[in-house]
């Protein structure tokens, strides 16, 4: 295949957040001045804001504001105990986070492969892989849809595990009008600056509806102690920036509608896709609402490189999430695993590719996207 050379005037960025950002900026400034010239830069009025409207938005009764989402799966798993010799059970397809978050907890990733539709994890293989050192079970509610909760749940308490959702990439995803988060003991938040509630660095959230998880977390997060120089077991410095607070309480009354441009926007690209045969929509599963952190399609795996380097050439941004699967990543080679262990996860891995998704896409550049698509799967 020997794709056309094009030339446009059309940018598309995967993402672009600064134009968010103008939008937003003279909200957002006068916030983070309040908070300099306070000088109460850690633990200030802006968590406690930012940690109550959030847990009443993710429809939980705590939220307790963390450094990061891989800060809050750590937490987490502290939290439920889950120790040297322990397994959880988690995909392979995700990012890196998931599965280190459980190294560094001492446990060990026990991975199941992914539903070929959602890329997420696939319930039916995971009783399966539940032994007597199970511990748990986290799933991932990747590119913003959540992951079949029903079902999982359903092992889960027939099997005495606990559950902690890595829902990083999806507040505000629902499955049967519950919102991601609030279907486990734990449920684990990301703010980085790419997700649809981004902060202006790293910054992250736990949700619980347990008070006695509640309590621990917020002694957890501060180095194990609620008192101050008095520390009740060793914990970690996971406190969300007072900055960061005040920063995405200013995005959060946005969030919905930037949820639903996401969705218009993934509609208007499902339309324009219906005709090309080469290329696979993401797929929603019924009862779930996807807040589109991410559009991910799937290509052809052996024509995939060359569409990114031909929308490359065509002023389009793309990624590539995720390239190799995490049991065939070097740093977990001691678990054994190898290619062809978890062939959807693989040939995700080998087919998928992102595109523009971002709310503030005009139709002019999606249909700069497909149509430079298209013009790559018509070439001889």
């Amino acid at each position: 295949m020997n794709p056309p050379s094009t030339s446009s005037s059309v940018q598309v960025p995967l993402l672009d957040l600064v134009a968010q950002y103008a939008a937003l900026r003279e909200e957002i400034l006068p916030a983070i001045t309040a908070v300099l010239d306070s000088q109460h830069c850690v633990n200030g009025p802006a968590v406690g804001e930012l940690e109550s409207a959030l847990a009443d938005y993710c429809g939980s009764k705590f939220a307790i504001g963390v450094s990061s989402g891989t800060d809050a799966l750590i937490a987490a798993l502290m939290a439920l105990d889950i120790r040297p010799g322990d397994e959880v059970i988690t995909t392979p397809y995700t990012f890196f986070a998931t599965a280190g978050s459980i190294w560094r907890a001492g446990a060990t990733p026990v991975f199941v492969d992914i539903e070929p539709d959602t890329f997420n994890i696939d319930p039916s293989r995971i009783e399966p892989a539940i032994t007597e050192r199970t511990r748990a079970i986290m799933p991932v509610h990747l590119f913003g849809q959540m992951a079949d909760m029903t079902a999982i749940t359903d092992i889960a308490q027939r099997r005495g595990l606990h559950i902690i959702e890595d829902a990083a990439q999806a507040i505000g995803a629902t499955q049967h009008g519950r919102k991601a988060g609030s279907l486990s003991a734990i449920g684990c938040f990301s703010f980085y600056p790419t997700k649809n509630l981004g902060a202006a660095g790293d910054a992250g959230l736990c949700t619980t509806d347990d008070p006695a998880l509640y309590h621990r977390l917020l002694t957890l997060r501060n180095h194990g102690a609620q008192q101050r120089y008095f520390h009740e077991e060793v914990g970690g410095n996971f406190r969300l920036d007072t900055l960061q607070a005040a920063y995405l309480l200013k995005k959060l009354p946005h969030l919905e509608a930037w949820h639903q441009q996401r969705r218009d926007n993934a509609a208007l690209y499902d339309e324009l896709f219906a005709d090309v045969d080469e290329v696979i929509t993401p797929a929603v599963a019924p009862g779930n609402v996807s807040i589109f952190n991410q559009y991910v399609v799937r290509v052809p795996a052996a024509c995939r490189d060359a569409l990114q380097k031909h929308l490359t050439s065509c002023n389009v941004g793309t990624a590539i999430y995720y390239p190799l699967s995490l049991h065939e990543q070097q740093c977990f080679a001691s678990l054994g695993g190898k290619h062809g262990d978890f062939p959807e996860s693989e040939r995700a891995a080998a087919e998928s590719l992102a595109l523009p998704i971002y709310p503030e896409l005009t139709e002019t550049q999606v249909r700069h996207v497909v149509a430079s698509m298209q013009a790559f799967f018509a070439a001889p």
